[in-house]
């Protein structure tokens, strides 16, 4: 089995994104900012099991964005980086939204078709309701809802490859999940937006503008994050610059991203 980063492009946030955090936390955080922004990886993964390709999360899309003082982003890499680990669209079998922000739906269309038109789309429960209803809010997969009848609705616990399982973790929106990958003792978990930064491993109580139930998502990622300490299980986390592999570590009485290379 093999998991693969895709980068579709970056994004430069202002820390207001995540409100009330303190300018001395980001000084602690030095390694994933820029020029006083937060510095948003933004891409998705590739997991090969067997003869099966599923890929999760789509990146932003060719898109160029700009909100002043509040965020710069620039994408349009992630086929590209498809072509660079191996594969073609028409490889994948299964693409899995974790959730369906714009910036992990970017590349579901291409034209007037579905860009990997031979894959199941898997989104959590509720999720295409949700958008359907709130289509016109910052960061709505608006592009993408006119294909919505083309996605199936996943199920918590299910096998969509040998060894790749579905958790679902609602919160940071209401059909919100993470992807799972087992290989005799090995595990690594896909953890699409439970958690966006370093900086919530140091306050966990840091909420992300856009969360869509904040106290669910606070809860769930202090679930999840517990259950990763210490256990050696391999993390991707497609917004942590630098690297989106690491591992949750303890010392010192805290939380701290441990990054791996790759």
């Amino acid at each position: 089995m093999r998991i693969t980063y895709l980068p579709d492009g970056v994004a430069h946030f202002s820390y207001g994104v995540f409100p009330g955090s303190s300018e001395e936390c980001w000084v602690r955080q030095a390694a994933q900012t820029d020029n006083g922004r937060w510095v948003c990886s933004v891409g998705g993964f590739l997991i090969e099991s067997g003869d099966k390709k599923v890929l999760v999360d789509l990146g932003l899309g060719d898109t160029e964005l700009e909100v002043p003082d509040f965020v710069t982003a620039r994408s349009g890499r992630l086929l590209k980086s498809l072509g660079e680990a191996g594969s073609a669209p028409a490889d994948i079998d299964v693409v899995v939204y974790t959730h369906m922000h714009a910036d992990h739906t970017g590349w579901t269309v291409t034209g007037d078709a579905l860009t990997f038109g031979n894959a199941r789309h898997l989104a959590g429960p509720g999720e295409v309701d949700h958008w359907r209803a709130h289509a016109e809010e910052p960061f709505a997969p608006a592009q993408q809802l006119p294909f919505a009848s083309r996605f199936e609705e996943s199920v918590d616990g299910e096998t969509i490859a040998p060894g790749v399982e579905i958790v679902q973790a609602p919160g940071h929106t209401p059909g919100h999940q993470c992807v799972v990958v087992s290989s005799g003792t090995e595990r690594a978990i896909v953890l699409g937006d439970t958690i966006h930064t370093a900086a919530q491993f140091e306050e966990p109580d840091l909420t992300f503008m856009f969360d869509v139930d904040p106290v669910r998502a606070r809860q769930w990622r202090e679930d999840v994050l517990a259950r990763l300490e210490e256990t050696g299980t391999t993390v991707g986390a497609c917004h942590f610059s630098g690297s989106a592999f690491g591992r949750v570590m303890t010392g010192q009485g805290r939380r701290y991203w441990s990054p791996l290379s790759g």
